[in-house]
């Protein structure tokens, strides 16, 4: 089968915004105790990060890290994690049923982070809490000092300010089972009045309010046009969330449920605008998807877990054993956030490490790349630039989630520094090689820097700490260029990354 393209330079969508690859990290399982930090591992530095850990992310070059919640986050005292570590009460997390010790707070997670070569994107708790908590919070990690709360911080051995610049007002407030839980008009009203207290700190931050958790919420899109409706003038982004699943194992069903993605995308966008001209606005609110992976392999362990009662410390939950087949779920999540950059500014993978995450560790042990960990990679490292208009002919399939679906799903990103030019590629054909053939317009002397791919005979193949190299990229030869054109065959259910010079 035969997929055309045309790629011309000035066919541009927007330039994206590097936030797009960001992560987050919740008080929740072993994302943070025996993820990111392990005092007493082998690897464990002077403040009891893993060294290990730390590497993968470096690599990933991810932006920014949401933190701490998430679900966590609605019923958190951020002052429960500062202060002497010996003094830190032990509380009762309401979201996941366990134990939280606060050895870890904000102080050490923005430490973290300065390690990882990332940037916090912090929330404040308006589920539980409200304004007064979120201001107060604000100015200990911003202000330099002289007032109480900033001369907190210093006392605490943080003598210079955070400079937190990212800010989510809660978290997924339109759901039932959120601790706070609201409606759309109480959310609204708390956020916008949330947001001009912060602002009068600091007219420079960027707030991100509540949108819907999933698009099957009975509340969407109505949700986002009424909470707008009370923020508009006080927010920058609206958060979106959505998580991924093949429980009835069809794997071309699965693969197109990135098409649902763009539908929630391109909904939210239309609200915005309505609501844009109902203000008179001349500003456009961004869209921050600050949760989105694959979720569902550990469910049944959740659930037996959580049925305990037992409030245990640091769980195994939502540790997703991410399979090949994830790899071109992902790959294509991606390539939409991609073609959606002129509305998504910031994205943030779920999570980074341990919970339903591209980074896996053992207590005590190994730390091991997920397979979905390359895909990510990719787009990351070479998916930061101008977004292309590609025009795409080629066959397609009906599924439960959309007819007319293409089995090629791919985007092209030409490089900040104009140099180069990517394609990312995922065959979604169960059995058949797609001959892609890609016009180049305005690329005179492009030649093939690499072409990366990934495929398996096995889709549940995994990757472990005993096996970590199951499923990894490989280069390979297929692509040539010639007289204006890439040609290239991609494998049966490949993910597929195409680099130029140009």
């Amino acid at each position: 089968m035969k997929t055309n393209v045309v790629a011309h330079r000035d066919f541009r969508i927007a330039t994206i915004d590097a936030r797009l690859y960001s992560s987050f990290l919740e008080h929740l399982g072993r994302a943070i105790y025996g993820g990111i930090y392990e005092p007493g591992h082998p690897t464990a530095d002077e403040d009891g990060f893993r060294r290990d850990v730390l590497d993968l992310v470096r690599e990933l070059d991810t932006p920014y890290c949401r933190y701490p919640g998430g679900n966590f986050v609605s019923a958190y005292n951020w002052e429960d994690g500062v202060g002497p570590r010996s003094e830190r009460p032990v509380r009762l997390d309401l979201a996941w049923r366990t134990r939280e010790a606060n050895q870890i707070g904000v102080n050490e997670f923005v430490d973290w982070c300065k390690k990882a070569n990332t940037k916090p994107m912090l929330a404040v708790n308006l589920g539980s809490r409200g304004l007064d908590a979120a201001r107060n919070f604000l100015e200990y990690c911003n202000h330099p000092g002289g007032t109480y709360w900033s001369d907190l911080r210093r006392k605490h051995g943080w003598s210079n300010p955070h400079d937190v610049k990212l800010w989510c007002l809660g978290n997924e407030m339109d759901g039932p089972w959120q601790v706070g839980h609201k409606s759309a008009y109480e959310y609204g009203r708390l956020a916008d009045e949330t947001a001009k207290a912060m602002r009068g700190f600091d007219k420079s931050l960027e707030l991100v309010v509540c949108g819907s958790s999933n698009s099957d919420m009975k509340t969407y899109p109505q949700w986002e046009a009424e909470v707008l409706d009370q923020c508009y003038d006080s927010a920058d982004y609206i958060s979106l969330h959505m998580y991924f699943a093949n429980r009835e194992k069809n794997t071309l069903n699965y693969l197109a449920r990135a098409t649902k993605l763009d539908r929630y995308i391109t909904t939210i966008g239309g609200v915005i605008d309505y609501i844009k001209a109902k203000k008179r606005s001349k500003k456009t609110i961004g869209i921050s998807f600050d949760e989105w992976n694959v979720w569902y392999h550990s469910n049944q362990q959740d659930k037996e877990i959580l049925a305990r009662d037992e409030w245990p410390d640091a769980p195994h939950l939502l540790e997703d054993i991410y399979n090949f087949e994830d790899v071109l779920q992902v790959g294509g999540i991606l390539n939409t956030f991609i073609r959606r950059s002129d509305r998504v500014r910031i994205a943030c993978i779920a999570q980074l490490v341990n919970v339903i995450a591209p980074i896996m560790t053992e207590d005590g042990g190994a730390a091991w790349r997920q397979t979905i960990y390359y895909p990510f990679y990719y787009a990351s490292r070479y998916g930061r630039g101008t977004a292309l208009q590609l025009v795409v002919d080629g066959p397609t399939y009906d599924s439960d989630e959309e007819n007319e679906v293409p089995y090629l799903d791919v985007s092209a990103v030409h490089s900040e520094d104009g140099r180069s030019l990517t394609f990312f590629a995922v065959n979604r054909h169960p059995d058949t090689a797609l001959d892609l053939d890609v016009r180049l317009e305005g690329f005179g002397g492009a030649r093939l820097i690499e072409q990366v791919e990934m495929s398996h005979g096995d889709l549940e193949a995994v990757n472990t700490a005993r096996r970590p190299e199951t499923v990894v990229p490989a280069k390979v030869e297929s692509a040539r260029v010639e007289d204006g054109r890439v040609r290239a065959a991609l494998k049966p259910l490949s993910y597929n990354v195409i680099r130029l010079s140009v």
